[in-house]
């Protein structure tokens, strides 16, 4: 076989692995791989190779390698669990993002004070550098191999497998596992991990399953890049969304309503600016709200394809002894919506947009405050467009999520999904055709883009907007999904110029994605700390005598009326108190009065950060909020004063 490796080529033997050929003909990057590509195909280090190519090897950075890190580290973390507590039954141990975890069926009740003790066995596993070497058994000696070492879960897996599948084992030392792979070479290629965390989770996520023990750890190639991960881990405890949600008493979700939201005075105020803001430059862009009903007929959702394809997802009801769906889309409503009409070629493109609310059946070990949920706000629009406005139409909706992503200060990475390999509607030319369109729009734009292969929705390819925190986070949010598909089934028509009906091409898409999902991600992204046009409240008015109480409501009283979002502190209490305690509920800015600011018309104004500026006057500070909560900026206006 010829295998091209940095422009070297030679001939090797079949069966040739791909860490030999790196030492013959690139030692120093292979060397540094952790797993490799063959045309673009995955490949392990070790696996024998029987075709020609390009192999390239690939390190720690790339997405796919790292998941081959971790993966292998589940396996020494099962190990490890195996070797302290024989009687433990293994379930499944996948690398997720940012690490890996193992399920454990076992009679102890794991701790946190156990995982040093695990921690210390996988160093023992690793630090053997134990080969990691693949084997495969037909069905019947699989099972017998499983049910011999007394793990009735993997018994499970293999029966319910297709006949076809191929059945891999990897085996470390005297450790074997089921597991499709792929693996590093050997253990010791981990340099640094970590356990983090217990869990409870149902086998194969369903409540009627058994309750299993779920170990999360995480891997890295080395300890200062896992140092690094730790350190942000620690970070996003402080900022995460539930906790602060609760202290800010901005929303909940109650054991009464598990996967179904709460949101209170303060979190509807920050809502309701989101929402507004959403309208108004959808008006802009030339977009019209409607809303849709919540619950519609089954006969609707077969003729979507969801009662068929998604109804696994979805609440039903019956009503008058009719079936009915709680919407879990708003997709349909939005095409009846469409159809009350017969439209004209010259009406359109027409642009349409709804905060419709949707329900979804989330499994219970999915859920997770407001990131998924089982109720959420979808901010969706629904584009209908001849074909010629195909492309023009997709460089709109992109230019109006960058708008959006810039203004909350998120950087973005894009990525375009293709057709998944089965349950899918339409025709190959249909898919081809949609899936074209959207290339050529992300290209005549100049945007670089990745392919996700076989993640696009059931009825056509997607794009979808990757946002990144201020903890170098990503999050899928804005989604772009070009439709041929639905316009057929549901008979949509416009009249063309030749006076003939025509099918109208679809868009749907959302920049927000969920308006609780993308208010859990603003939440940890600025850490509670909202900049001025979001934040519920603006400015607080501490008062350190009561002799400023009646300055402090004249000064409330001029702010409301300029719009501004005020409270006042008028208790008995020391300055310093009331300035931490507002710090605490992250308002921008504390305007502290006493009897001087009283007297001289004026406040000093501190900041949630630290500064403090004094002697404005308050037209001063009127305008100057007015003007930071108008200009949506992410940074406040009040500096430190210079020394």
């Amino acid at each position: 076989m010829l295998i091209t490796v940095s422009g070297k080529e030679k001939a090797f033997d079949p069966g040739t692995n791909a860490m030999d050929i790196f030492k013959e003909l690139d030692p120093k990057a292979g060397k540094a791989a952790v797993a490799a590509r063959l045309d673009g195909q995955l490949v392990e280090l070790m696996r024998p190779l029987d075709q020609d190519g390009e192999l390239v090897p690939i390190g720690f950075e790339d997405d796919e390698a790292r998941h081959v890190l971790r993966h292998t580290a589940s396996h020494v973390l099962a190990n490890a669990v195996k070797n302290l507590f024989p009687g433990a039954q293994l379930a499944i141990g996948p690398a997720i993002d940012n690490g890996f975890y193992y399920d454990f069926d076992m009679k102890e009740v794991l701790t946190p004070e156990d995982l040093p003790r695990i921690e210390k066995e996988m160093q023992r596993i690793i630090k053997r550098n134990h080969r990691e070497e693949r084997f495969t058994l037909p069905r019947a000696e699989a099972i017998h191999l499983m049910e011999e070492r007394g793990e009735p879960y993997k018994v499970e897996l293999i029966n319910d497998l297709p006949e076809e599948t191929e059945l891999s084992f990897y085996r470390q030392g005297d450790f074997v596992d089921l597991c499709a792979g792929p693996h590093v070479p050997s253990t010791g290629r981990i340099k640094a991990f970590k356990l983090t965390s217990l869990a409870g989770a149902y086998w194969r996520g369903s409540e009627k399953n058994k309750m299993l023990q779920r170990v999360y750890g995480t891997a890295f190639t080395d300890q200062e890049a896992l140092d690094a991960y730790l350190k942000q881990v620690e970070e996003a405890k402080k900022r995460d969304h539930r906790r602060l949600g609760r202290e800010l008493d901005l929303f909940d979700i109650m054991e009464e309503g598990p996967g179904f939201p709460f949101f209170y005075a303060k979190g509807m105020v920050l809502r309701n600016l989101l929402e507004n803001y959403w309208r108004e430059i959808h008006r802009k862009a030339g977009y019209e709200e409607i809303k849709t009903p919540l619950i519609l007929s089954r006969s609707l959702w077969e003729e979507s394809g969801h009662w068929e394809n998604y109804r696994e997802n979805m609440y039903t009801l019956k009503i008058d002894d009719e079936d009915y769906a709680i919407k879990p889309m708003n997709c349909p409503g939005g095409i009846l919506a469409y159809k009350r009409r017969l439209w004209s070629y010259r009406d359109l493109p027409v642009r349409v947009g709804e905060l419709g609310l949707v329900h979804r059946h989330e499994k219970s070990g999915a859920l997770h405050g407001l990131m998924r949920v089982r109720s959420f706000t979808q901010d969706d629009a629904h584009l209908y467009m001849t074909p010629e406005h195909i492309k023009e139409e997709i460089m709109g909706v992109y230019r109006l999520c960058d708008q959006v992503y810039k203004a909350f200060g998120f950087p973005y990475k894009v990525e375009l999904s293709t057709r998944p390999l089965e349950n899918t509607i339409g025709t190959d030319e249909m898919w081809e055709l949609s899936t074209q369109a959207l290339k050529d729009a992300l290209d005549e734009l100049g945007v670089p883009y990745t392919i996700n292969e076989g993640d696009g929705a059931f009825y056509g390819p997607k794009i979808d907007f990757h946002l990144q925190d201020s903890l170098g986070r990503s999050w899928q949010c804005g989604t772009l999904q070009l439709d041929m598909n639905l316009p057929e089934r549901f008979e949509m028509e416009y009249v063309g110029p030749d006076g003939e009906k025509h099918r109208p091409v679809m868009i749907h898409r959302t920049v927000l994605g969920s308006m609780e999902r993308f208010i859990g991600i603003l939440t940890e992204h600025f850490g509670g700390a909202f900049p001025l046009w979001l934040a519920p409240v603006q400015a607080r008015i501490l008062t350190i005598t009561q002799r400023a109480d009646e300055a402090a409501r004249a000064l409330k009283d001029k702010m409301e009326e300029a719009g501004l979002r005020v409270e006042m502190d008028l208790r008995n209490e020391k300055i310093g108190f009331k300035v931490r305690e507002a710090q605490m509920m992250k308002i921008p800015y504390m305007l502290v009065i006493g009897d001087r600011e009283a007297e001289q018309g004026n406040v000093s104004v501190r900041t949630r950060q630290g500064a403090t500026i004094n002697g404005v006057t308050h037209q001063t500070l009127i305008d100057t909020l007015r003007q930071e909560a108008d200009s949506h900026a992410l940074e406040q206006a009040f500096k430190q004063e210079e020394a």
